[in-house]
């Protein structure tokens, strides 16, 4: 089976571009960004072209530091490492940065089949406000569906995990679409919800992934 998790609000308690903007001094502002955009009030594009504006100058050293203190949540580690060695292939999509989840997974130990994910683009050591990448414009039903196909899946053979409205298109084409801690504007959209990593592994045990 292939089971794509998103990374932010998911795998990880974080959210890569609050902790950049508490090296920016801008933290406030793109938290608030950040929760609409997970509530659908703002399409995900418009709020990371916004976010990223407002890291624009921020220095590498900064960035670096912010990645580093990326983590992921308690058993996420085992429930990833479980799944891959039950041969299933794990995903990573990912409207964050390609950086910070390397990093978190790294502090762990561990690593996953696929990374699809975004970056913010330096500039003289850096950041340029700018950001790129597939997911940005791109979709995660598209990306799931591209993956899906890449490694011999059926879309039926697939479980998507994620818990904001950039998951929504994920959600809705997966076999098995699971919310973590989902907003409120996702929910409706879950087979199920989970509200842990427990949880969440012993859903995968009852449904015969684990």
């Amino acid at each position: 089976m292939l089971i794509a998790f998103d990374f932010d609000g998911t795998l990880s308690d974080s959210e890569m571009t609050v902790l950049l903007g508490e090296q920016a001094g801008v933290a406030g502002e793109i938290d608030e960004i950040t929760e609409r955009a997970m509530n659908d009030e703002i399409s995900y594009a418009e709020s990371l072209y916004a976010r990223a504006e407002l890291l624009d100058g921020l220095s590498e050293a900064g960035v670096e530091e912010a990645f580093a203190s990326v983590r992921l949540r308690p058993g996420a580690a085992d429930v990833v490492a479980a799944l891959r060695e039950a041969g299933h292939h794990v995903a990573i999509l990912t409207g964050g940065f390609e950086r910070g989840v390397e990093r978190a997974l790294a502090a762990e130990g561990i690593e996953v089949d696929t990374v699809v994910a975004n970056r913010l683009p330096t500039r003289n050591g850096k950041l340029t406000g700018e950001a790129e990448g597939p997911l940005i414009e791109g979709t995660k039903d598209d990306a799931l569906e591209d993956l899906a196909s890449e490694v011999g899946v059926a879309i039926e053979e697939t479980v998507a995990v994620g818990d904001g409205a950039n998951d929504l298109p994920m959600l809705e084409v997966a076999g098995l679409a699971v919310g973590y801690e989902p907003k409120p504007a996702v929910e409706p959209h879950c087979d199920v919800v989970v509200e842990s990593m427990a949880d969440l592994r012993e859903l995968l045990e009852t449904r015969g992934v684990l």
